[in-house]
């Protein structure tokens, strides 16, 4: 019985370790905008 409560311990320390380490992971960018020049002859096509 102990080495069962060891082996739930452990499992619920390296769940929770994946979890927080998930969450500190900042992936969310700053939008920039991007604008093109339109050369003059494409603009009637």
């Amino acid at each position: 019985m102990t080495r069962l409560i060891t082996i739930l311990i452990l499992l619920l320390l390296i769940v929770g370790g994946g979890l927080w380490f998930l969450s500190t992971l900042d992936t969310e960018k700053p939008q920039t905008r991007v604008e093109k020049v339109v050369p003059g002859d494409k603009l009637g096509k």
